[in-house]
């Protein structure tokens, strides 16, 4: 009988009945934030970081001397993999997140086209602001969506309704699929650009200084990523100037310091990484896990088994 260390969070125990219908799996339970363990939770093959804050428990990878597997909730494994041993597989919930993170997106895009934050001003001031603002449609606008996976494509599909068109680039290409080479000449032309790619050694640092004066004047950046992929100091250079605008739910640094000059950016609006945080994710993101973690059990490879 293999066993788990599950956080027994309120966030954790809704999915907790996806686990259990793994023949051969037995649950423990911990704190993630009480690290000190005893005989049957080091005991364990197994561990599920918490849904919320999986960073707290990075300490107890060196506790576990039977660990075999790592299975996170995040769509992303960059926070974990460089911490585990190359002989444990980690495997994601890639997936899970798709409908949540691609309707922020949605969300993102509408809100900055449509002039929503310059409304709410003018709301906050009592200012009927007819013909005050300049807002936008996404009919017939092109969007670049960097990073084709389950994210990237249905934020792509939700597009469509919309009337805007897609061009979408990946690690490699493939059919309707760009790939890397191809991204420094697909960025002008496009009125708004998407990042849903995972952080990687060729993704650091992807939306530099060059990548942002590519874009179309009055482009919109969304990041729906991570942080590290933008480069901070440039974007808010470009904000600064008022040559384009951006919706961030990642940052670099993350969480954004009070005092850092992000916040006073016009041209901006940040979410404090909550993009996948609506009702029902964790049992989303649970469902997906406990595929990886049965598929790993019956010694096949999970499909979201990373090797960063």
């Amino acid at each position: 009988m293999a066993k788990i260390l599950v956080s027994n969070e309120e966030d954790d125990r809704a999915g907790h009945e996806y686990l259990k219908d793994i023949a051969g799996l037995e649950i423990v339970e911990y704190d993630p934030d009480n690290l000190v363990l005893d005989e049957l939770q080091r005991s364990v093959q197994l561990l599920m970081p918490p849904y919320r804050g999986s960073h707290r428990t990075l300490g107890l990878i060196e506790a576990l001397p039977n660990l075999r597997m790592v299975q996170l909730l995040s769509a992303g494994v960059d926070e974990w993999r460089p911490h585990v041993p190359k002989d444990v597989t980690v495997a994601s919930a890639r997936g899970a997140h798709a409908g949540p993170v691609s309707e922020w997106v949605l969300s993102a895009i509408l809100t900055q086209v449509r002039q929503w934050p310059a409304l709410v001003r003018f709301q906050d001031r009592h200012i009927w602001a007819h013909r005050q603002f300049d807002a936008d449609t996404l009919a017939g606008r092109r969007v670049l969506i960097v990073g084709a996976g389950s994210i990237g494509m249905a934020v792509a599909r939700k597009l469509e309704a919309f009337d805007a068109e897609s061009t979408l680039v990946a690690s490699s290409a493939r059919h309707g699929v760009h790939g890397p080479d191809e991204l420094p000449h697909l960025i002008p032309g496009h009125a708004v650009v998407v990042v849903t790619t995972p952080l990687t050694e060729t993704t650091l640092g992807l939306v530099n200084a060059k990548f942002l004066a590519a874009m179309d004047d009055g482009a919109l950046l969304v990041n729906a990523g991570r942080g590290q992929v933008v480069d901070t100091d440039a974007l808010v250079r470009e904000l600064q100037s008022g040559r384009l605008r951006a919706a961030l739910d990642v940052t670099d640094p993350e969480p954004l310091p009070s005092e850092h000059p992000m916040w006073d950016c016009a041209g901006a609006i940040v979410s404090p990484h909550a993009a996948r945080t609506v009702p029902g994710t964790n049992r989303l993101c649970y469902q997906v896990a406990a595929g990886q973690i049965a598929t790993f059990l019956s010694g096949g490879t999970p499909s979201n088994a990373a090797y960063l």
